[in-house]
């Protein structure tokens, strides 16, 4: 049986910080900031229980940030293109190294972290880390690059445009004027010639709404020349990432989430991760892509394993959650994606999306329980939850650069309140929780160990029922989804419930998937609903629905045999 994904995605500048006297704007020394060492044994425990198989680290490697690390021998950044107090994960200033702000010994940080991954294996779990690919932070400089590795722009000519063996593109004769707010008392940015930046946006002054901050890599693309691919021979951008990647896999990193992968050529990709699968046949690759139109290609061609499914099924959830959309939408998902619909990676939250309770998506946790139950069984493919989803966290903190957007903050230093509740001083035992967290949680470690237990969700096949129920009087299809899952001999069938009232359904189920299945109708079938434990007998045919009784704003997994 193969092992279904399941990834908790963490920041841990966020995760263990304990203060709650917290400013707007708060520097490091103010606000304080969780460490490596906050993932104890107990935590790393509880989470493997709530029946995560990943855990993915987000903001480890060494970014731009406003601290001052002068003492500690890394050089410090200009504000200017700094975005927060301790700034973005994703400007990374340093591929060799990792974030000092995360290390009670900032000199001995690398060691930090390497202990990290080594507890991380030790309670069951594997360690995803960001590798972004695409940009870096305008100030890059690695102090901790091995022996021999030149750094990024190096050797760049700096008086041309494009050439396929620079690391960044430049604006010759241009200095870089970002439209954004100096900062007074310092002394002015200076970079000359300008470089381009992260977003794709090739001219000298970048507004505050683009990737300022940062600067894009050049890959061998010519965006001066109709984006015409110059690999003639190997860039050298190709060579640096390649040996990044190879070093991280090398102190035993299980997977990277690659930031904004569309972005980079899937022709790197095709060439760099198969290298990196002879040094670790099992890592995993997983893009942040956002384009349907380049899926295909980044799977069959740049061998990725997953992709973000964000304009899709997440897209599709959310609609539905908000009450504007449609569960036949839901059917579209899958079928436009064809044969790669076991390599989309499921998700409700992350650290781009607006939590699921703030006030901007459903404003309350509870009501996308139906959604997360589809989003983590519909597919084999991996599901992930954001720390403090579990938890209900609205996210409605107007923490500094973040304004209140309903999204957790990854510019700011701060601490997340239900994170800071369940982790109770160190206990990791929610003892600080109410009622409504901790029956939240309990659905998601329910929900998570299905996952992770039933070969039906990570090998099964999957058949669609809303096409025999649309007009079923007894089955509401525009608030509610039902499909099956079968591997064996064990079948699954799923609803999802939308609506805020219980629901007396009755389920159509086709003699075709009788047949696709292998089912045999029977008179004394019994039902397991997984969710809560409770069983009830009842007939299994094509011509006649089942009836269930499913909860509002939730849903029902049913398991029998076939």
């Amino acid at each position: 049986m193969n092992k279904k994904i399941v990834i908790y995605q963490v920041l841990p500048r966020l995760f263990g910080n304990k203060n709650t006297k917290l400013i707007s704007n708060g520097s490091i020394k103010e606000n304080g900031c969780g460490k490596f060492d906050d993932f104890t044994d107990k935590a790393l425990a509880e989470i493997k229980d709530l029946g995560a198989t990943h855990i993915w680290y987000t903001g480890v490697i060494e970014h731009a940030t406003q601290t001052d690390y002068t003492q500690e021998g890394i050089a410090k950044d200009h504000p200017f293109v700094v975005k927060g107090k301790a700034g973005s994960p994703y400007a990374i200033k340093d591929y060799y190294d990792v974030d000092p702000d995360l290390a009670n010994n900032v000199k001995d940080r690398l060691n930090e972290y390497k202990a990290l991954i080594q507890r991380s294996h030790k309670a069951g779990l594997k360690v995803i880390m960001d590798f972004v690919p695409n940009h870096v932070a305008r100030q890059y400089k690695s102090d901790a690059k091995p022996k021999g590795v030149k750094d990024l722009g190096e050797n760049d000519i700096q008086e041309v445009f494009f050439d396929r063996n620079n690391n960044f593109y430049y604006l010759p004769g241009q200095n870089f004027e970002p439209r954004i707010k100096a900062y007074e008392g310092e002394q002015p940015y200076v970079e000359f010639p300008a470089k381009a930046t992260g977003n794709d946006y090739f001219g000298n002054n970048p507004s505050t709404y683009d990737w300022y901050e940062t600067v894009k890599l050049n890959y061998g693309v010519d965006y001066n020349n109709y984006q015409y691919k110059d690999f003639s021979t190997r860039p050298d951008t190709w060579t640096k990432m390649a040996e990044i990647l190879s070093y991280w896999t090398s102190l035993g990193v299980d997977g990277f989430r690659c930031d904004m992968a569309e972005m980079v050529p899937s022709e790197f990709w095709a060439w760099v991760i198969p290298q990196i699968k002879e040094q670790n046949k099992d890592i995993i690759f997983i893009a942040e892509t956002y384009d349907p139109n380049q899926y295909y290609r980044y799977i069959h061609e740049g061998n990725f394993d997953y992709l973000y499914d964000k304009v899709g099924l997440y897209d599709t959830l959310r609609a539905i959650v908000q009450g504007h959309g449609h569960p036949g939408s839901i059917t579209n998902c899958w079928q436009h994606l064809g044969d790669i619909k076991n390599n989309m990676l499921n998700f409700l939250e992350n650290h781009d999306e607006q939590r699921i309770a703030s006030d901007f998506f459903a404003g309350n946790a509870k009501k996308a329980l139906p959604a997360m139950i589809i989003s983590a069984t519909m597919s084999q493919g991996p599901v992930m939850i954001y720390s403090g989803q579990e938890l209900g966290e609205k996210g409605m903190d107007e923490e500094g650069f973040s304004g209140r957007d309903g999204r957790t903050t990854i510019f700011d230093y701060w601490a997340v309140d239900t994170l800071q509740k369940w982790n109770n001083n160190g206990k990791f035992d929610g003892g600080k929780l109410d009622k409504e967290q901790k029956e939240l949680r309990n659905f998601y470690k329910k929900l998570l160990n299905i996952c992770g237990s039933e070969k039906a969700i990570s090998d099964g096949l999957f058949f669609d029922l809303m096409y025999v129920n649309y007009d079923n009087p007894n089955f509401n299809s525009a608030r509610q989804y039902a499909f099956m899952r079968k591997a064996g001999k064990e079948v699954l069938l799923i609803v999802a419930n939308f609506e805020a009232n219980d629901a007396e359904i009755k389920v159509n189920i086709p003699q075709h998937a009788f047949e696709y299945f292998e089912m045999k109708a029977g008179k004394d079938q019994t039902f397991t609903e997984l969710l809560s434990g409770d069983k009830f007998k009842a007939a299994l045919s094509a011509d006649a629905p089942l009836a269930i009784s499913v909860k509002g704003e939730s849903g029902v997994i049913l398991k029998f045999k076939a």
